[in-house]
């Protein structure tokens, strides 16, 4: 293996995340050298300042505190607090102290404070730049990707959209899915975890990837009882989920669905025109042990439609849930006569009450 020589387009490849870095470059953004290049421009800076005042204004002394806060640890970085300081306090004796002086004062001391903040954030996650934010996007990407919906055969459609709380880029909602090797069965579960946003992204994470890793290579009937003895293992403080598990049998149109203290799914019975609610009972995942969950079983005829969603889009602070789901059945109805494509965006825009938890929709439906 070769590796190429650091230029400056690989310093910034580095610094923002971008790319791995070479030898030279790891030993070139080491923090005692990133530090004593710091130290030497902030010194730099205040000379300048004095010297040449109407060239050199006060305000670039943010510059070096802001590189500081993405590359040298806090407590190096208190260092470079200082050293600001002492040029801001003479640059002050030497060219007087007007009210633009002090403004200047205070924009670099909450600079200061920013930095710090910044600093201690890298400490504990153990990285450099801004790559703490590559690696939140990557995770969000993740959580993404494990929601994909396998490709159904003809006659069979699919739509799931989610909406994060407060327009978050992260959502407790997720849904995993896959086929039989055979293609015969449609297995998929739509969980939510306890909490909302960010709080509730990281769990959701783990969690879809663990309840992934358990679709499919369990029978049916054994995975919710699965997930709940995982979730069980963690001892999260807010650690239960609900969910829902659904298994087609993409030939015969035959379904089977289990619930974990989850909202109910509801059938649309092409033949009567009528939205159908199938209760079913079980405990919220995480919670108290349980080795069975009992399945509502039936039958997806050509026209007919499954819809499951979170709780998020039937609730609300002054809204029985009940009131909810027959809000939703009732805007389903008009989805009848224009089809389902595109009908999960168009119920939780129409359902919701607010934005103020994670809401998420899928409908499967039979042409």
């Amino acid at each position: 293996m070769t590796t190429r020589q650091a230029g400056p387009l690989g310093l910034v490849g580095v610094f923002f995340g971008g790319r791995p870095a070479s030898a030279l470059t790891r030993r070139l953004i080491r923090e005692p050298v990133v530090l004593a290049v710091l130290l030497a421009t902030t010194l730099l800076l205040g000379l300048s300042m004095v010297l040449w005042e109407s060239i050199v204004p006060a305000i670039a002394l943010v510059l070096p505190l802001l590189f500081g806060g993405l590359f040298v640890p806090p407590q190096a970085l208190a260092w470079l607090v200082g050293t600001v300081a002492f040029c801001l306090i003479a640059g002050g004796i030497v060219i007087g102290g007007g009210r633009t002086f002090v403004a200047v004062t205070v924009v670099v001391g909450i600079t200061a404070v920013v930095s710090l903040g910044l600093a201690r954030s890298r400490a504990r996650l153990g990285l450099q730049g801004t790559m703490g934010e590559s690696m939140l996007v990557d995770l969000r990407d993740r959580l993404a990707a494990q929601g994909r919906m396998p490709q159904l055969p003809r006659g069979w459609k699919i739509d799931l959209k989610h909406h994060a709380a407060e327009r978050s880029s992260f959502s407790g909602d997720f849904a995993v899915a896959s086929r039989s090797t055979d293609g015969q069965f449609l297995e998929l579960a739509l969980v939510d975890v306890s909490g909302k946003g960010h709080n509730a992204g990281t769990r959701a994470l783990l969690l879809s990837g663990a309840f992934g890793g358990l679709l499919g290579s369990l029978p049916p009937s054994q995975f919710l009882p699965a997930a709940n003895a995982y979730l069980l293992r963690q001892r999260w403080p807010e650690g239960f989920a609900t969910a829902v598990h659904l298994v087609v049998d993409l030939l015969t149109g035959e379904y089977w669905v289990r619930s974990a203290g989850h909202p109910p799914a509801i059938h649309f019975h092409a033949g009567s025109g009528r939205w159908v609610t199938l209760d079913t009972e079980g405990g919220l995942l995480g919670v108290y042990e349980q080795k069975h969950y009992e399945p509502v079983t039936g039958r997806m005829r050509p026209g007919d439609a499954l819809m499951l969603y979170t709780d998020g889009l039937v609730e609300a602070p002054r809204r029985d849930l009940t009131d909810g789901i027959d809000k939703l059945q009732g805007e389903a109805e008009r989805l009848v006569a224009r089809g389902f494509d595109g009908g999960a965006e168009k119920l939780i825009d129409a359902v919701a009450s607010s934005d103020a938890d994670d809401r998420a929709l899928l409908l499967l439906w039979r042409t």
